[in-house]
């Protein structure tokens, strides 16, 4: 029989697959397909709506971070065990590259397909949508992976509507992708990051630790302002079990 940890962990790379595989999917075969291109905000929508799909689904097994930074800025903010991070941010990261594999199978059976054109992987300077640089990239990767903790810490505090918190963190995700496309391509997730760089190689290795450092330093400060903003009480975050972003009196019912 499977540990707890295990399950959790298995549900977050299930989770972190479909999120990579359905965001960036959208973008690699989608975004600009003749004629019925999704564009921008298609791409962004498909973001949300992975985050809004997954939560319902694995909410009240993992609590469904999907996102190292994610798990991260919980520990900071006093709702995850920091003794949990560690095998969460590994599960994100093979749910991420697995998904980063099947999508390049997917998008290579196409007869134009090339992997120069970015394959969705984060960039700053000459690889980013709009060319903005390394100061613009890694403040707008610190801020908006600030502020999406913020919208998860409040959306799942005790006092905030019941069942409505997969939708504000979706619609919250959908909103940072529409403002960091153009200048990152948008990452605010390391794991989100790293499955497409792997199969990029060159140079989107070489930028990948900004998409690390960024989202991660980001995720923190978003948890700590929240919990030093919040009139939540820190016995709230004692015990071995996850003081989850999706309990299951809260969003999975």
């Amino acid at each position: 029989m499977q540990s707890p940890i295990f399950r959790r962990c298995l549900a977050e790379a299930i989770g972190t697959f479909w999120l990579t595989l359905a965001g960036c999917g959208s973008a690699v075969l989608a975004a600009a397909f003749p004629q019925v291109g999704i564009g921008l905000l298609g791409v962004s929508l498909a973001f949300g709506l992975s985050v809004v799909t997954m939560a319902y689904a694995i909410g009240h097994l993992s609590g469904c971070h999907l996102n190292p930074a994610v798990s991260v800025g919980l520990a900071a903010g006093g709702r995850f065990p920091s003794r949990d991070v560690a095998p969460y941010v590994v599960a994100q990261v093979i749910g991420a590259t697995i998904a980063a594999a099947v999508l390049y199978l997917i998008a290579s059976g196409a007869p134009d397909f090339d992997l120069a054109k970015g394959f969705a992987a984060n960039g700053y300077g000459d690889h980013s949508p709009g060319k903005y640089g390394l100061g613009s990239a890694m403040l707008a990767e610190i801020v908006l992976t600030m502020m999406f903790l913020f919208v998860i810490m409040g959306a799942t505090h005790g006092k905030a509507p019941v069942g409505f918190a997969p939708l504000a963190i979706g619609l919250c995700l959908t909103l940072i992708h529409l403002v960091g496309i153009p200048v990152t391509n948008l990452s605010v997730n390391p794991a989100r990051s790293t499955g497409p760089a792997l199969i990029v190689g060159g140079w989107a290795l070489g930028q990948l630790w900004l998409f690390w450092l960024a989202p991660l330093v980001g995720g923190a400060l978003g948890g700590l302002l929240y919990r030093w903003l919040s009139e939540e009480p820190s016995s709230q975050i004692t015990g071995s079990e996850p003081t989850d972003r999706f309990p299951p009196t809260r969003a999975a019912r």
